[in-house]
């Protein structure tokens, strides 16, 4: 297991300064988006995968995770709606493009909400034919398709992901403990999921709290991590403290709780 940084926690930073900070901080990669100061240009690299490839592959670090969405929100053009999935599929492919240039191993996307009229099992229903067409895309060019369950997604127990997990061959995770934890799951009952991780989001949380300082979490992080190794995890760890309006993550010192985890991931790992 690796350790990486996820760019949007650097939200005033330069794409740039965040690589630089990567390297800083001797962690091993970079997940990149199209958010905050360190954002890729979604329009410039969907017109020119191959170009934002050769950008990113200059910053001189790992980029181990690339996280696409489709719309402009959560709920903009998600995988839930089936009005948007031609268009989807065809933006897909050019992000697919853009990681396999680029040498990006995975690629994860957000499962999609309820829409109007729907509930978890029509939601489920559409996102798996959404899914279906885009994990053959990615599965060819050699970039490993994920999603990440989240918050206020349709996808908000363990039960439905291995459900959906199990309707979309070649599907895996992009796996954060946080948001289940938030919802009030017990480690426990998430630790399951580990063997269909092929990417994992790190950070604390506590029920109610999508995110919390180290000494205020319940994750018991070294039991994480070895559930990780025991399932034949040996992907990169992805340090996800951010500063956003989204589940009132706006309270942390970013950098002071990044490297604590950073601290006890290694401490582990020796």
């Amino acid at each position: 297991m690796q350790l990486s940084l996820t760019s949007w926690s650097l939200r005033a930073c330069s794409l740039h300064e965040a690589a630089g900070i990567a390297r800083a901080l001797g962690i091993g990669g970079l997940d990149l988006g199209y958010f905050y100061g360190p954002a890729l240009d979604k329009a410039a690299l969907l017109a020119d995968p191959d170009g934002m490839a050769e950008t990113v592959r200059a910053l001189g670090v790992h980029v181990p995770s690339f996280y696409h969405l489709f719309g402009d929100s959560l709920s903009d053009r998600n995988l839930a709606d089936p009005r948007h999935r031609d268009r989807n599929i065809a933006d897909f492919r050019k992000a697919v493009q853009f990681c396999a240039r680029a040498e990006i191993d995975t690629i994860f996307v957000l499962p999609g909400v309820c829409n109007p009229g729907q509930g978890r099992a029509q939601a489920l229903e559409e996102s798996a034919r959404s899914l279906n067409a885009l994990v053959p895309i990615a599965l060819e060019a050699g970039v490993t398709p994920t999603i990440e369950a989240h918050v206020h997604s349709f996808l908000e127990t363990p039960a439905l992901v291995e459900e959906l997990l199990g309707r979309v061959e070649g599907l895996r995770l992009t796996l954060d403990y946080a948001h289940f934890v938030c919802l009030g799951y017990r480690q426990v009952e998430i630790d399951p999921l580990a063997r269909h991780a092929a990417h994992v989001h790190l950070r604390q949380a506590r029920p109610g709290a999508l995110q919390a300082k180290g000494h205020e979490g319940t994750i018991n992080i070294e039991a994480q991590l070895a559930t990780l190794r025991d399932a034949g995890f040996k992907g990169h760890l992805a340090l996800e403290y951010v500063h956003q309006d989204y589940m009132a993550t706006l309270h942390d010192d970013v950098l002071t709780e990044t490297i604590r985890m950073r601290d006890q991931v290694r401490g582990w790992l020796a």
